[in-house]
C-alpha cells in the first residue's frame, strides 16, 4: 500500500540559507574595528601618566586655613607643573580651593606643602589633580 501524498501540500525541504561573503567580511571588519577602539580607551586610561600626585596630610590651622601636604612625581622633573588642592567641610562640599606652582628641578619627586583659605570651617585636604600644561599667568608669561 503506497500512500499518496495531495499535491501542494508538502514541500521538498528547503536547503539553509549561507550567509553571504560580504556579510562575513563586513561583521569581522565591524569585530575588528570595536576591538581596536576598547584597546585605544583602554590604553589612555590605564597607561602610565607623565605626572603622578598624592596628599600626604593636611593641618586644620584655623577656621579659615588649611595646610594641605602632598607628593608630585615627574616623569621629567625639569617640567614645571601646577596641581590644584582643595578644602572640604564636613558635609563634603567644598570650601576652598588653590593653584600651586611647582618650579622645574632636578627631584623627578617633590614634597609642598600649601595652605588653603576657606569659606567655611574646613574638615579635610585633598589634591584635586596635576598638570603639566602650566598656565601663563602662574609662570608671569
Amino acid at each position: 500500500m503506497t500512500r499518496t501524498l495531495p499535491p501542494g501540500r508538502y514541500t521538498a525541504a528547503a536547503k539553509p540559507a549561507r550567509p553571504k561573503r560580504w556579510l562575513v567580511w563586513a561583521l569581522s571588519a565591524a569585530v575588528v574595528v570595536v576591538g581596536v577602539i576598547v584597546a585605544f580607551v583602554a590604553y589612555n586610561k590605564f597607561a602610565v601618566s607623565e605626572i603622578d600626585s598624592e596628599a600626604t596630610s593636611f593641618d586644620l590651622v584655623s577656621e579659615s586655613q588649611l595646610d594641605i601636604t602632598f607628593t608630585v612625581t615627574r616623569e621629567d622633573p625639569s617640567r614645571a607643573a601646577v596641581c590644584i588642592v582643595r578644602s572640604r567641610s564636613k558635609d563634603g562640599s567644598e570650601t576652598g580651593r588653590r593653584e600651586v606652582y611647582i618650579a622645574g628641578g632636578d627631584s623627578q619627586t617633590v614634597k609642598v606643602t600649601a595652605p588653603v583659605y576657606t569659606s567655611r570651617p574646613p574638615a579635610m585636604g585633598d589634591i584635586y589633580g596635576c598638570s603639566l600644561d602650566v598656565p601663563a599667568y602662574l609662570t608671569g608669561g
